[in-house]
């Protein structure tokens, strides 16, 4: 028995799960789906990674333990799953620079292609000043340097929003020929990947447009006009309910896949209904990655409700690591990151940007108690001495 911090306060007897679930691994590419899943990073935790930098200056490098980091890849691939790289869930933004991006980006192409894993990388502008204001030509480039290391590894691109674009007011047509020409850049098709407004006002009037609607008008025209350069979308977005992305993936050309990071109602988004299915490129395949494989699997075999039998136990788990108000949500990578440790895939959980303690020891216990649960932690002997450990550091003996 294992005493366990509740919300109030209180401590309770749990009685660890004994009986871990066995997925054999298969790293098969899928036949019919593209699941891209994202992955955090781990700091050395011998290293001076000083959360948020100094005051006033900005801050240095961070120092990135890179056994651990990769085995979070390998892990992935394993299951069959593309990774997609250098986004936020890779701090991208968040404590590792561009200059950090394209060693990740490397490293993680030398790895792929050592273990036959498929890869996509996020393109974006964010090596210019963020705070300075920009010219097209200037983010013509930005975007071509970017693309040019995502096309010299051999991955496939993930065509991210750049906010520096908003100041211009483009509009429509001048959005379009935009992304014609970055698109005509790619050896294979790329994701176009939108964070709406109502999720980042940055990119208020984004694809020419202030009203949300027309705005996502505008960027399924660009999929449609470059269908032969387009693998698929994904949108980001408080105004997509299950039932609108739905909708969205049914006005989306034969060929062009429609891919949601939604993490209350994946299930029976990515499972599907006799009228389709939608793809994810998330980070919800990383703590659930051997059942979601699974449950992939079986829906590609054509047993949805196999599928989803395996699938829809996960949400509550999922639904807790995202869980949070205002900016804690944006701290997801640490419930990750701590359960990657439960599980025996790394020797810490140390963070880059002081992630590490981003989130409350209720929250993390309740990580360990739903994963636990699940039976997907492979080493329960394990998980229970590291947890032990870990709240023993809060003074919580047992």
């Amino acid at each position: 028995m294992v005493k366990l911090p509740e919300a109030d306060g209180t401590l309770t007897e749990y009685r660890p799960n004994r009986a871990p679930r066995v997925f054999a691994a298969d790293s098969t590419p899928f036949r019919t789906r593209s699941p891209l899943a994202t992955a955090h990073i781990l700091g050395d935790p011998l290293a001076g990674n000083e959360p948020f930098g100094p005051p006033m200056a900005p801050p240095p490098p961070p120092v990135i333990d890179w056994d651990a980091t990769l085995q979070v890849r390998r892990d992935l691939w394993a299951q069959g799953f593309t990774l997609a790289e250098a986004l936020d869930t890779a701090h991208r933004g968040m404590g590792l620079d561009w200059p950090g991006c394209v060693e990740l980006i490397r490293r993680s192409a030398d790895e792929a292609k050592a273990v036959g894993g498929k890869l996509a990388v996020a393109v974006t502008t964010d090596q210019l000043n963020p705070f300075a204001p920009a010219t097209l030509d200037e983010l013509k480039r930005a975007y071509a340097e970017q693309l040019e290391v995502v096309e010299s590894v051999g991955a496939s691109a993930i065509l991210m929003c750049s906010p520096q674009l908003v100041p211009l007011g483009l509009g429509p047509d001048a959005y379009a020929e935009f992304y014609g020409d970055l698109l005509r850049q790619v050896s294979k098709p790329a994701v176009l990947h939108w964070i709406a407004s109502d999720w980042n006002p940055g990119h208020t009037g984004y694809w020419g447009h202030q009203d949300l609607d027309a705005a996502l008008d505008a960027l399924i025209d660009i999929a449609k006009n470059n269908a032969d350069k387009v693998d698929g979308i994904k949108i980001a977005a408080l105004f997509l309910t299950p039932e609108r992305q739905v909708e969205i993936r049914r006005r989306l050309p034969e060929g062009i896949r429609f891919y949601t990071s939604d993490t209350e109602n994946y299930a029976d988004l990515i499972i599907g209904d006799e009228q389709g299915f939608s793809d994810g490129l998330t980070p919800v395949f990383n703590p659930i990655a051997p059942v979601a494989a699974a449950a992939l699997r079986a829906a590609e075999a054509g047993d949805l409700q196999a599928a989803r039998d395996l699938l829809v136990p996960t949400q509550d788990l999922v639904r807790h690591l995202f869980s949070g108000a205002g900016r804690s949500i944006i701290f997801f990578k640490t419930g990750l990151a701590f359960l990657g440790w439960l599980k025996g895939q790394s020797s810490h959980y140390q963070m880059v940007w002081g992630e590490s303690s981003a989130r409350s020891l209720p929250h993390l216990v309740q990580v360990y108690r739903l994963a636990d649960g699940l039976g997907l932690l492979p080493d329960p002997d394990l998980a229970e001495r590291r947890i032990r450990a870990f709240l023993g550091t809060y003074g919580i003996e047992q």
